[in-house]
């Protein structure tokens, strides 16, 4: 018989990231970030509660990070909305921040019930790093962002996960199997990987075989490595580019891969609705609970996208 699950902490935390504190009184930040070889290193990365992967035209990666619990002095580069970041941050209730994308993505994202601070709408907050080039220059200051918060979107978000009390009894650590590497297959041009480091107490992000690091030099890090096998059609249209714009659906079920502490586990997920959270679930139907800390969550295609454990 397994172990009882522990009740997941609910009170005085950061929400996102289940650390103990009072609750920030200031809504979560969401943020487009790219990740072509132009685009890195990203700022800010290391400091986001949440950050979503998702492949976008091309088979390239974008990131969606969630900021709530700690602030970066900048964020980016930032770059289009597409029509799964709605879905992705909904469950918020927060502000999406972006540059450009096609009105109708735009509404998606309104309609998840997020206030959106777009660069091409004239949105505060946003300026140019001479030292990076052309549309990979543009960047933003969270803090000048959440200043823009209409009355609708001050609260502080709900919890997006749960969380054990300690690292210690996180669900994978109880009933899961040691694995020490986890590589990610998002696209033929897209094969991030993910190594446990003990010292760190932290899973270390590879574009490939290359470190992946932010501004200054840090490799990016994430306490709890979570993998969606997500179903991706095209959302019809085309980018600028003459590229049609793949769209991964968030609302749904599917299998998930969990890893926190150097062990992982099979899992499957859920989302009831746009602006509801993800829920993981272990193979008997229980609720999973993470490591206190942050979470990066890979959403895989089903069919041509995988994970190997090693």
């Amino acid at each position: 018989m397994p172990a009882p699950a522990p009740e997941p902490v609910r009170e005085l935390l950061w929400p996102l990231t289940a650390i103990p504190g009072p609750i920030v009184e200031r809504p979560a930040l969401a943020v487009k970030i790219e990740n072509s070889p132009q685009a890195r290193p990203q700022a800010g990365l290391n400091q986001a509660d949440v950050v979503w992967e998702e492949v976008v035209e091309g088979g390239i990666s974008r990131f969606v990070a969630v900021f709530h619990s700690q602030l970066p002095e900048s964020v980016g580069p930032i770059r289009s909305v597409r029509p799964m970041d709605g879905p992705i941050a909904g469950p918020t209730g927060g502000l999406l921040v972006f540059s450009g994308g096609q009105s109708r993505f735009i509404s998606i994202a309104t309609e998840a019930g997020l206030q959106v601070l777009g660069h091409d709408q004239g949105a505060d907050g946003f300026f140019r790093d001479p030292g990076r080039r052309g549309e990979h220059s543009l960047m933003g200051r969270p803090d000048e962002f959440l200043a823009q918060a209409n009355a609708e979107h001050q609260a502080p978000p709900e919890p997006e996960f749960q969380f054990a009390p300690s690292a210690e009894e996180a669900t994978a650590v109880v009933v899961g199997s040691a694995g020490m590497t986890v590589d990610i297959r998002l696209s033929g041009w897209s094969n991030p990987g993910w190594d446990w480091d003990e010292a760190l107490g932290a899973w270390l992000r590879r574009e490939g075989s290359d470190q992946a690091t932010v501004e200054g030099g840090q490799q990016i890090m994430t306490t709890n490595l979570v993998a969606l096998k997500v179903e991706v059609r095209m959302a019809g249209g085309t980018d600028a580019a003459g590229s049609q714009i793949p769209e991964s659906i968030m609302v749904g079920s599917g299998l998930a891969l969990v890893a926190c502490e150097g062990k992982t586990m099979d899992a499957t997920w859920s989302k009831e609705s746009v602006t509801a959270p993800v829920v993981l679930t272990s193979p008997d139907g229980q609720p999973i609970l993470l490591s206190p800390g942050n979470t990066w969550v890979e959403l895989v295609p089903v069919g041509d996208g995988s994970w190997t454990v090693s």
